[in-house]
C-alpha cells in the first residue's frame, strides 16, 4: 500500500495506491467562444460558388477548446474544433502568436490543433492562399478577425476552467447517417482491401468524455466521418450544419437553462476521414426525372448541374435536424456508457513538411516524389452535394482545347508537372502560379497528439474513408511495433487546407477527390511516411525536427469585397422600426414572422459586446427574460436591401414556437448597427409589441367543440 501525493497547479491532492493508478489522472478544461463573421454580403465558404452570399444567420458558429495535461502538469496539448469549414495556416499562425503573447510557451504550433468541422455555410475570406479566397473576391478581413478573436478566447475560457479530473473513452457504430458519394473510385482499391470492411465509409463514432474530479460532466468530443453538406449550396444563411446542430443539442441537454454559448459545459462534434462521405443518404438523383444518376460520372444526360444527393429529409433544413440528432443520440449513448479510463502520457509531435518536395520509396527499386500543387479537370464538376458549372464531369481524364487556353492563361503545366500529376489532367496549375501571391500551400502542419492510449492524428486536409483507415493503421502498427496500445483518430481539417487526399487507387479514377488530390498520386504515402515518423519519435521518446517554417501572407491579402458605404431608414422610418408586427396571439406550434428596418449586419461583427441580432423574451413579474438568440435553431435572422442605392434594409426574424416553449407574454426585440455616410457606426435596437403564447392546440378537442356548438352532436 503506497501514498502518492500528485499537485495539480497549487492544489496538491493525496490519494491511496494499491495495484492501480491514482483516481485522477489528468488536468482537463474547457472554453468555447462565438466565431460567427459576417452575416451579409459575403461568400460562403465550401461550395465556391461565387453566388452564395451570407443573407443572415440559422445559428451560430462557435469556437471549442479542450486543454489536457497529465498529472503532473508538465505536458499539455490542446484541441479545438471549430464551426468553419476548415482551418487556414493564416488562422493558425495568429492564434498562436496570441497565445504566445498571453501564456508564453504553454501553448504552441507544437501542441495546439484547431480543427474545422467543415460546415459549408460559413463566411469566407479568412485563407492566406489565393485560391481558396478568389469566390468571396479575396481577403476579408472581418471574416479574419471574428475567427482569430472567437479561438482564442475559447483557449483562454478552457484554460481558466483547468481543474483535475479523468477522461472516458467510449467507440460505437452509427448508421443511416452517411453514405459514400464517390462509390466507383473506392471500388477501385484492392478487393483484399476491402474485404477487411463492412462498410464503404466508416460507420465507427469515438467519444471522449471529460470529467471533474467527482464525476461531474466537463465536456465530450466526438469525432465521426460525415461531410456538413446537409445544407446545400443554395443556402444563404450561416450554419453550423449538421455538427453545429448536434453540438447545440448536446450543450442544451448538459446546461439546462443557459443559452447557447454560455453553459460550462462543452460539447464539440469534430471532423474525421470525410472526403468521400456524404450526409445526403437517399443518393444522388436527377433533378429532372428523378433517376438514379449516371455512378461513374455523376450527370444526367451528361449534365453534372442536374445530379444533386438529397436527404435523409423533406428539405435541407430538415435533413440537417435528422443527421444532427443522429449524432447526438449515438454521442450522447456513448458519452452515458462510457467506461474505459484513459491513463497514460500526453505527448505531442509536430513538423512543417514540405508537402511538393516528398521523396517516397515504394518499394527497394522505385522512388517517387510529389509534386507541386495543381487541381485537375474534375475538380471543376464539383460534388453531388455541390455540383459545380459550365458541364464539367468527375472521372475525366482528358483536357479541353478551350480551358487549356484559360488555363494557360494563368500558367501552362510544364512537363514534368504533367507527368508528376498523371492521370490527373491539369485544369489549374496552381502550384507554378506566382501572382499575386502563392495560389496553395506548399508547407503544412503534420501533427501527433497523445492522451495515454488515444492518438489524435491531426491532418490538413480532407482524407477519403480508404485513406484515412490506411493512416490509423500505418500509426498503429508503428505504436504497436514499440509496445504501446492504441486507438488513433483521424482529426481532419486541421492546422491548414491543403484540399482532399485520396488513395493511389482511387486517384486514378479522377473523381472529384482525386482531381483535388494536390500532390499527386503519392499524396497519402506521402503523409503516411511523415505520421510513421512521429509516432516512431513519440515511442522513443526522441524529438522531431521542425521543419521549414510556413510564410505568413498576411501583409500580402488582396480584398476586393465592397465595404458598407452607409445605411438611410426609409422615410418617416428610424432604425429598429418594426415594419411587419406580430399577431397578438400564437400557440405552440405556430410560427412567428416579423420585420424591422436595419442597418447592414457587417457593421455589427467587431463590435465590442455584441452577441446578438435578435432575442425573443418573455415577461416576468419583474422584467423581460431572453428565452432565444440568433444562436438558436428556432429562430431565423434574415436581411435584405430593400434599396441598395439608398442604403435602405430591413431584417426578417423567424420563431418556431416548440413544445419547449411555455404559455405567457412574449416580444421580440432586433439589435443592430447602422453606418453613417461619414462613416460613424451606431448601436440601435427595435422591440415588437406584447403577444400571448399559448399552448398546442388540440385539433380533435376543438373539432369536438364545433361540431357541438352546431348542434350536429349532443
Amino acid at each position: 500500500m503506497v501514498w502518492k501525493r500528485v499537485t495539480f497547479g497549487g492544489l496538491i491532492v493525496v490519494c491511496l495506491i494499491t495495484y492501480v493508478r491514482c483516481a485522477i489522472n489528468y488536468i482537463v478544461g474547457a472554453g468555447i467562444a462565438d466565431i460567427t463573421g459576417p452575416a451579409a454580403e459575403v461568400d460562403m465558404m465550401g461550395y465556391a460558388n461565387p453566388g452564395q452570399t451570407a443573407r443572415g444567420i440559422h445559428f451560430r458558429q462557435y469556437s471549442r477548446a479542450f486543454i489536457i495535461g497529465d498529472s503532473d502538469n508538465k505536458t499539455r496539448v490542446v484541441f479545438i474544433s471549430v464551426d468553419t469549414g476548415m482551418v487556414s495556416q493564416l488562422i493558425k499562425l495568429e492564434v498562436i502568436s496570441r497565445l504566445k503573447a498571453v501564456y508564453g510557451d504553454l501553448y504552441t504550433e507544437r501542441n495546439v490543433v484547431i480543427s474545422g468541422i467543415h460546415t459549408h455555410s460559413g463566411p469566407g475570406g479568412f485563407h492566406q492562399y489565393l485560391l481558396f479566397d478568389i469566390t468571396s473576391l479575396g481577403f476579408v478581413k472581418e471574416s479574419y478577425s471574428t475567427f482569430v478573436a472567437g479561438v482564442v478566447q475559447s483557449v483562454k475560457n478552457a484554460h481558466e476552467s483547468v481543474q483535475p479530473g479523468n477522461i472516458y473513452m467510449n467507440e460505437g457504430e452509427l448508421l443511416d447517417s452517411n453514405i459514400n458519394r464517390s462509390p466507383t473510385a473506392y471500388a477501385n482499391n484492392p478487393g483484399e482491401e476491402r474485404a477487411k470492411y463492412v462498410h464503404n465509409v466508416d460507420k465507427n463514432m469515438t467519444v471522449l468524455k471529460f470529467v471533474d474530479r467527482n464525476g461531474n460532466g466537463i465536456g465530450m468530443i466526438s469525432w465521426f466521418a460525415v461531410h456538413c453538406t446537409s445544407m446545400n449550396n443554395t443556402n444563404r444563411l450561416i450554419s453550423g450544419d449538421n455538427k453545429g446542430y448536434a453540438s447545440q443539442l448536446f450543450e442544451r441537454e448538459m446546461n439546462k437553462g443557459t443559452l447557447p454559448g454560455q453553459g460550462k459545459f462543452v460539447a464539440a462534434f469534430a471532423q474525421s476521414n470525410e472526403g468521400d462521405v456524404s450526409p445526403n443518404t437517399k443518393g444522388p438523383h436527377c433533378l429532372d426525372t428523378g433517376l438514379p444518376c449516371d455512378n461513374p460520372t455523376s450527370t444526367c444526360n451528361g449534365k453534372n448541374e442536374m445530379c444533386v444527393a438529397f436527404g435523409p429529409g423533406k428539405d435541407m433544413t430538415d435533413s440537417t435536424r435528422i443527421i444532427g440528432l443522429n449524432q447526438y443520440n449515438k454521442a450522447m449513448e456513448l458519452y452515458k456508457s462510457a467506461s474505459k479510463l484513459i491513463t497514460g502520457p500526453v505527448d505531442f509531435k509536430h513538423t512543417y513538411v514540405d508537402m511538393t518536395n516528398v521523396e517516397i520509396q515504394l518499394n527497394s527499386t522505385t522512388k517517387v516524389k510529389t509534386c507541386k500543387p495543381a487541381m485537375g479537370y474534375s475538380f471543376a464538376a464539383g460534388t453531388t452535394d455541390g455540383p459545380g458549372m459550365f458541364n464539367f464531369v468527375q472521372g475525366s481524364k482528358s483536357e479541353n482545347l478551350f480551358w487549356d487556353l484559360v488555363r494557360d492563361f494563368l500558367a501552362t503545366p510544364t512537363d514534368a508537372q504533367r507527368s508528376c500529376h498523371a492521370p490527373k489532367p491539369i485544369l489549374l496549375d496552381t502550384g507554378e502560379i506566382k501572382n499575386p501571391y502563392q495560389w496553395q500551400p506548399y508547407i503544412v502542419d503534420v501533427q501527433l497528439l497523445r492522451v495515454g492510449s488515444m492518438f489524435l492524428v491531426a491532418v490538413p486536409g480532407e482524407f477519403s474513408t480508404m485513406s484515412g483507415r490506411r493512416l490509423r493503421n500505418a500509426v498503429s502498427k508503428v505504436l504497436t511495433s514499440g509496445g504501446v496500445s492504441s486507438t488513433p483518430v483521424i482529426a481532419g481539417l486541421s492546422n491548414d487546407y491543403a484540399d482532399y487526399i485520396t488513395t493511389f487507387e482511387e486517384y486514378q479514377i479522377q473523381r472529384y477527390e482525386g482531381a483535388s488530390t494536390i500532390y499527386g498520386p503519392h499524396t497519402l504515402r506521402a503523409y503516411i511516411q511523415n505520421f510513421e515518423l512521429l509516432a516512431e519519435a513519440m515511442i522513443k521518446g526522441t524529438k522531431v525536427a521542425p521543419g521549414p517554417n510556413p510564410p505568413n501572407l498576411l501583409n500580402k491579402q488582396l480584398s476586393f469585397l465592397p465595404p458598407v458605404i452607409f445605411d438611410l431608414p426609409p422615410a418617416g422610418k428610424q432604425f429598429g422600426s418594426v415594419v411587419q408586427a406580430p399577431d397578438s396571439s400564437y400557440n405552440v406550434g405556430d410560427i412567428v414572422t416579423v420585420k424591422f428596418v436595419s442597418g447592414n449586419p457587417r457593421n455589427s461583427v467587431e463590435q465590442a459586446n455584441f452577441t446578438s441580432f435578435l432575442t425573443v423574451e418573455k415577461q416576468t413579474p419583474s422584467s423581460w427574460e431572453v428565452m432565444l438568440t440568433d444562436a438558436d435553431w428556432d429562430t431565423l435572422f434574415e436581411w435584405h436591401h430593400t434599396s441598395f442605392i439608398l442604403g435602405e434594409s430591413e431584417v426578417t426574424i423567424t420563431w418556431n414556437i416548440t413544445a419547449t416553449v411555455t404559455s405567457g407574454n412574449y416580444r421580440i426585440t432586433h439589435h443592430g448597427h447602422h453606418k453613417s455616410i461619414g462613416g460613424t457606426i451606431t448601436p440601435y435596437k427595435g422591440t415588437t409589441t406584447t403577444f400571448k403564447v399559448g399552448p398546442a392546440i388540440d385539433v380533435n378537442t376543438e373539432l369536438k367543440k364545433l361540431l357541438a356548438n352546431t348542434n350536429l352532436i349532443g
